[in-house]
């Protein structure tokens, strides 16, 4: 059964055409299912049912596909091209998670500025796939979770971690939080270090 969104047909427009589209460049590329899970860390039937309409789409699941077809997420969700060299940020919106796109290019390191409200994230999942990330808090509070440790970073924190680790990072405490996400391919790294809390 479908998932639909609650009064909201321009989202559901959106979310519908998402799989179709995730199915075609999957396709057009030669790949198959178990392939793109392996790329990715997302289960073969979670993929499937993305594919088919049958699993709601969300930023967690979009961004390890568009690294691993290395694509911008907008081609995931359907934005119009643009021909201007400047980045058009047009928010994307998914549950209580907005992202806006900070770079335009397709491969090599994506930026996005993202605002979670509180209580708007699924329970932690964590989830691994290929790649660096670099977070960095802007305001509020973000909640790390990655491998055996289990992180909160203030506003000005930063942390950078290799994405083949267990990760997940959400809202921390019931304030919304605001943070810059860069990540990359293998061997594009950046130079700030993820360090436990002091207990």
């Amino acid at each position: 059964m479908k998932e639909q969104t609650q009064d909201d047909p321009e989202l559901d427009a959106v979310l519908t055409g998402v799989g179709p589209r995730l199915r075609r460049l999957r396709k057009d590329r030669g790949v198959t299912l178990a392939a793109l899970s392996e790329a990715t860390g997302i289960s073969v039937s979670t993929l499937s049912r993305l594919e088919s309409g049958g699993r709601r789409p969300s930023l967690e699941l979009l961004l390890p596909i568009a690294r691993a077809h290395e694509v911008p997420l907008d081609d995931l969700v359907g934005a119009p091209p643009v021909g201007d060299p400047r980045v058009r940020a047009k928010p994307i919106v998914l549950g209580g998670r907005t992202a806006l796109p900070l770079t335009g290019r397709p491969g090599g390191l994506q930026a996005y500025k993202f605002v979670q409200e509180a209580g708007s994230c699924e329970p932690p999942e964590q989830r691994t796939h290929e790649g660096y990330e670099w977070l960095y808090v802007l305001s509020g509070r973000l909640r790390l979770l990655l491998a055996e440790h289990d992180l909160v970073l203030g506003a000005g924190e930063a942390a950078e971690f290799d994405t083949r680790l267990p990760h997940w990072f959400g809202p921390a405490g019931d304030a919304p939080v605001e943070f810059l996400s860069l990540f990359g391919p293998q061997g594009e790294r950046m130079h700030v270090r993820a360090k436990p809390k002091r207990s």
